[in-house]
């Protein structure tokens, strides 16, 4: 293991839901979760933190349905956890099916984008820690620039406060119980997940972190993603 802090949450039951059916379309219409990135596919590289961790008991992976159909080989055979599963036409929808393939004894599940392959086995510690006291816990960082509301025209409307600002990013983490309830109701329609659990009156917790998590969107991210991945392996925390 790397020098990162042994996990102590070895005793929960964690289930990681991973959408990863988008088309690509910034990317040019290469699909992000199977880009080379420093000669590995940008989802084996997310995936890897939760399979080093030792609470995590079931991975789904929520694909396009060609994938689902012929997944490349090294994803259902990296590891016996995972498991591929059809993805929907949305995140929210590749994420509901994601959460309904894993094991229903799981007392967390973890929602982590595909597109993310700089998450470190400490920060999904991290999460689990937070969460495993009965609250949504999301990875991110406070706000650094000044965020302005605008108007469809783009006209500013407001300037919240940057000290209450935080960018959310994921993994993020819940009570399975709670998340599964989320799903459950209406609408499906929020951006992230912890905004879904926040609907149906949840408690969730940003985490931060510390370390780059950045989505790999654009072509211009794949270089940037590869000098972080170079600078973890040469300082030995990779």
């Amino acid at each position: 293991m790397s020098p990162e802090r042994t996990p102590v949450t070895k005793s929960l039951r964690v289930g990681v839901a991973v959408p990863a059916a988008g088309s690509g379309e910034r990317m040019g219409g290469v699909r992000k979760a199977f880009l080379e990135l420093a000669g590995e596919p940008v989802l084996l590289h997310a995936l890897r933190p939760f399979l080093a961790h030792p609470g995590v008991v079931a991975v789904a992976v929520a694909v396009a349905a060609d994938v689902a159909a012929d997944p490349p080989p090294w994803l259902p055979g990296v590891d016996p956890r995972v498991r591929v599963v059809r993805g929907g036409d949305t995140r929210a929808e590749s994420v509901a099916r994601a959460v309904e393939a894993l094991p229903g004894d799981v007392d967390l599940i973890a929602v982590h984008d595909a597109a993310r392959p700089l998450l470190t086995l400490r920060t999904v510690e991290e999460c689990i820690r937070a969460a495993s006291g009965g609250e949504g816990a999301v990875a991110g960082c406070p706000a650094v620039d000044t965020v302005k509301e605008v108007d469809e025209s783009g006209r500013i409307t407001g300037t919240p406060r940057r000290d209450r600002l935080w960018y959310a990013h994921t993994p993020q983490v819940f009570p399975a119980a709670i998340l599964r309830d989320a799903y459950a109701g209406a609408g499906r329609q929020a951006t992230d997940d912890a905004a879904l659990v926040e609907l149906r009156g949840g408690v969730v917790r940003m985490v931060d972190t510390g370390e780059p998590n950045f989505k790999v969107t654009r072509p211009e991210d794949v270089p940037l993603a590869e000098a972080v991945l170079r600078a973890r392996a040469a300082g030995g925390t990779g």
